[in-house]
């Protein structure tokens, strides 16, 4: 069953976090986590997204970029982005320009709706 593969442009790990939240609060607009900044506020994940995601007809996963990049390191491409994950394969489904060009968390859902979700309905190629 495939599901949809949030990798933010962000490393986990508490000292990371905690850099996160300052760089948000103190420097916002050179943040470069679109999907962080759309999808979370300076100290938590927003509900209006949490509610979109637990609704989706398929599965989900999020990654930081660090584990990304230990899990898939034949994947080089620009972060964020959005995978369409099957089987042990991933295809990108969303790309960092097409997330930073999302001017808000409904715009990000629309296109989650009509480039990722019918992304996942198609056949392996």
């Amino acid at each position: 069953m495939p599901r949809l593969l949030f990798v933010y442009n962000a490393d986990s790990g508490l000292f990371n976090t905690l850099a996160d939240i300052g760089h948000k609060l103190f420097s916002p607009q050179t943040y470069r986590c679109d999907l962080c900044m759309l999808t979370h506020g300076v100290l938590r994940e927003r509900e209006a997204w949490r509610d979109f995601v637990e609704a989706l007809p398929v599965e989900t996963r999020f990654l930081h970029r660090d584990e990304f990049r230990r899990e898939y390191p034949q994947v080089r491409t620009d972060l964020p982005a959005v995978f369409v994950e099957r089987e042990g394969e991933i295809r990108q489904c969303l790309n960092a320009r097409s997330l930073r060009d999302c001017q808000d968390l409904e715009d990000l859902k629309k296109v989650i709706r009509f480039a990722c979700l019918p992304a996942c309905e198609q056949e392996s190629p």
